[in-house]
């Protein structure tokens, strides 16, 4: 086969070498536009992982490899004159000149030709080729000529980064933190080989312009970043090999590249995207040159795997990479924005701003941590537990974040999981009965410190079906007691209401006979704040309220929330999202009025604000009250996050004590982005950028997602749904399998906590130890 890889750099070498090696048959060309010994940047990062992945790959490139690294454990975190360390997260780093120049000699050892200094204009100067991989990095030419079918998707960060090096040594991957009148600036420094450092200072373009270095020199802005960070470079000086960029060019923004597709056939043969071509992610967490390697790992795999069959190769080659590159973007995208936002963060504590950052690509969990440095991990507990007013003893456990207990007003909870409110549909008249008493009484037995009725109703044409519950009567009244007094009596959970009026998603049937479809019969009349159907064409039409209708739907609310105070309830939320009542004013999806509630923010958020305020006056001032919005419609000209962050601020403004933060189901057109704890950054910034509590919801189904997500700071509750339906002691499950034993079980039960916790160690050891060999494998 003739290849021609189109750049010399990690992708093009790599996978060269890796084809020779694999056939000596092969003709092999890779061609470079710079000189043999050229190159921009300073060092790159690795993970022990990515050496190991090398080494079953081409272990003499690997040795070789090795044998220049630098290689750290440790990452330290400088912030406010703090030095925070945490150790076990296994990097090495490497100069890129070093790297290019073993790919270059293993090449030339095995018989691939290298030539430098042309630049190619084109994939049309190889007709002759029977596979040509595009690998000429960030600026590809040849994805820009068939942009058509690679449909790439290049986005420019908020950041301007310049990479710089230095002469100081560090002994850790060190990040730095340093103020200015203009804002914040950071540094990402890590040492490569045996004198030299890379150093690269980043901040927000805002700051950036702010704080002139727009108009500045090379030399003068090398000179404003020496004085910036002088006291982590002991007299040392910065430099940069950049020689062929003027004044402000060496600040870049990160282009972050996706491409829908990899493979182009031009008439002659195919043309493979691959390393910084086909895809890049930020260079805070160090993967730029790990794809680009992995790709050509891959590719050679696939296309030794097919023997001669080069076109299932590539579909097996896009099919593999583009799902794991994906994966490794979206952790680079969250560790982009946090970066992106450091003055979001600054203001936490300098611990939790350490344990912020080191998780804050969702990738390395909170016992992913304790893997790592059993000893930080503990020791951020104990330090998480004392905000919390616990100080335990030495013969203790530590408590992981998750039980910890949290206060709010006058209310203590024993930790920081709630059971989420979830429609059961399961009422007669708005009545909760027996049924309820088992689910919610059962979940206050399994270890929550908050339970929460699910979406109850402030009138009979408040319900989203037949058999949504309410507290508009006496009956209902007392039988929402009965549910309080059991859960009080029996357990030392609190329980919490959330009252809710459908609006335009009232008058449907129960799920399981047909989602959000109109009753065959006994319709009642909806209401919205504008006329809407939410099913085009399919739901019944919710006409606008007038003055009347706001004036006894307001009341409905305070007459509820007295019945809730009457009824014992510990916690209130007021419903304002999901497309229902008061969630459709405040989204300009659902909202056209010309009034004064409608318009502008502030006065779509005016009257679900005057219903706040009423019901907040009437319920116990000791007592908290939570507001539920969806802070994404996930649908263009909706409400996005940075309208939640506003909704927060009135809420908060008005004396809510906490925003309970969910997203969509306010239009059928959304297109929300699904993942493990997806809408938790919608807490994270609503909690760290208003200053208001949050609970965080979606998505979260482990004790480690929630230990992380608290003691991040990203949340102060986690809201945990279909695991409670699954299994009501989930939080006592979740206890024993993350090893914890001092939480409390009900007495009645405790006599199966031991052989919980004893079958959860069995498993354990079990998994740690290797299978034994089966007789046949001798």
């Amino acid at each position: 086969m003739k290849i021609v890889c189109i750049g010399g750099g990690p992708a093009g070498l790599y996978f060269a070498l890796l084809m020779k090696k694999q056939n000596p048959d092969h003709d092999i060309t890779v061609v470079e536009r710079n000189r043999p010994y050229d190159t921009f940047g300073w060092g790159v990062v690795f993970s022990d992982q990515t050496l190991g992945n090398l080494q079953a790959a081409d272990a003499p490139t690997a040795n070789e490899i090795l044998g220049a690294f630098n290689h750290w454990d440790d990452i330290e975190v400088n912030i406010r004159g703090h030095r925070i360390r945490s150790g076990g997260h296994g990097f090495c780093g490497i100069g890129r000149k070093r790297l290019l120049n073993i790919l270059q000699r293993r090449c030339e050892d095995l018989g691939v030709r290298l030539v430098f200094e042309t630049d190619v204009q084109s994939d049309d100067a190889y007709p002759d080729a029977d596979l040509i991989i595009a690998s000429d990095g960030l600026n590809s030419r040849v994805r820009t000529r068939y942009a058509g079918t690679y449909q790439p998707d290049i986005d420019l960060r908020e950041c301007r980064f310049v990479w710089l090096g230095t002469h100081k040594k560090f002994e850790a991957f060190t990040f730095a933190f340093e103020e200015t009148p203009h804002g914040w600036f950071q540094a990402h420094a890590y040492q490569f080989d045996g004198d030299t450092s890379t150093f690269i200072v980043e901040t927000p373009e805002s700051v950036w312009q702010s704080a002139g270095l727009d108009r500045m020199e090379k030399e003068e802005s090398i000179a404003f970043c020496e004085r910036l960070f002088a006291k982590y470079l002991d007299g040392h000086k910065l430099m940069s090999n950049a020689t062929h960029l003027r004044g402000s060019a060496q600040w870049i923004r990160f282009p972050r590249v996706v491409c829908k597709t990899w493979v182009h056939h031009n008439g002659r043969q195919p043309v493979v995207l691959m390393g910084d071509a086909a895809h890049t992610a930020h260079f805070s967490i160090g993967s730029g040159t790990k794809l680009a390697l992995e790709d050509s790992i891959e590719l050679a795999r696939c296309i030794g795997a097919r023997g001669g069959d080069l076109a299932q190769a590539l579909r097996d080659y896009e099919a593999v990479r583009s799902v794991e590159v994906l994966k490794i973007q979206n952790a680079a995208r969250n560790s982009t924005e946090w970066f992106e936002n450091v003055s979001r963060y600054v203001n936490l504590p300098p611990e939790q701003f350490a344990y912020s950052l080191l998780t804050r690509s969702q990738r390395i969990s909170h016992e992913n941590l304790r893997l790592r440095d059993r000893q930080y991990v503990e020791g951020y507990e104990d330090w998480v537990a004392e905000q919390s007013g616990v100080h335990r003893a030495p013969t203790q456990q530590p408590i992981p974040p998750m039980f910890t207990p949290w206060q709010v007003r006058g209310l203590r909870l024993k930790n920081r999981v709630v059971v989420s409110p979830m429609a059961q549909y399961s009422c007669v008249d708005g009545v909760p009965g027996d049924f309820h008493l088992v689910h919610l009484g059962a979940r206050a037995l399994g270890g929550a410190g908050l339970v929460m009725a699910e979406m109850t109703c402030p009138s009979a044409d408040g319900r989203i079906t037949p058999g949504c519950p309410g507290l508009w009567n006496d009956e209902q009244e007392a039988a929402w007691r009965r549910i309080v007094e059991f859960v009080h009596g029996n357990s030392d959970a609190r329980i919490g209401m959330q009252l809710g009026h459908a609006g335009p998603k009232g008058s449907t049937r129960v799920p399981w006979e047909g989602e959000d479809l109109p009753l065959v019969e006994g319709n009642w009349p909806l209401i919205s704040a504008s006329p809407q159907q939410y099913l085009d064409g399919v739901s019944d039409w919710a006409r606008a309220m007038t003055r009347e209708d706001m004036d006894r739907v307001l009341q409905d609310f305070v007459s509820n929330t007295r019945r809730a105070v009457n009824a014992g309830f510990d916690w209130l939320e007021l419903h304002c999202a999901h497309g229902y009542l008061l969630s459709a004013f405040i989204s300009p999806l659902t909202n056209h009025r010309t009034d004064e509630y409608g318009g502008s923010l502030a006065n779509r958020l005016r009257y679900p604000l005057e219903v706040f305020a009423a019901m907040r006056e009437v319920w116990p001032a000791h007592l908290p009250m939570s507001v539920r919005i969806s802070a994404h419609d996930w649908v263009e000209g909706g409400i996005t996050p940075d309208d939640a962050v506003e909704i927060a601020r009135a809420f908060k403004a008005a004396g809510c004590d906490a925003i309970d933060c969910s997203s969509g189901q306010v239009s059928k057109l959304q297109k929300p982005v699904y993942g493990r704890m997806y809408q938790t950054p919608f807490a994270d910034r609503i909690r760290n950028e208003t200053g208001i509590a949050t609970i965080a919801v979606g998505a979260i189904s482990e004790a480690d997602h929630v230990n992380s997500i608290v003691a991040a700071g990203r949340a102060d509750l986690c809201a945990v749904a279909r695991p409670h339906l699954a299994n009501p002691a989930w939080s006592l499950l979740e206890a024993a399998r993350i090893g914890y034993h001092d939480v409390p079980w009900p007495v009645q039960y405790r006599s199966g906590k031991s052989q919980l916790e004893r079958n959860l160690e069995r498993e354990k050891a079990m998994a740690a130890t290797p299978a034994p060999l089966r007789a046949e494998e001798g």
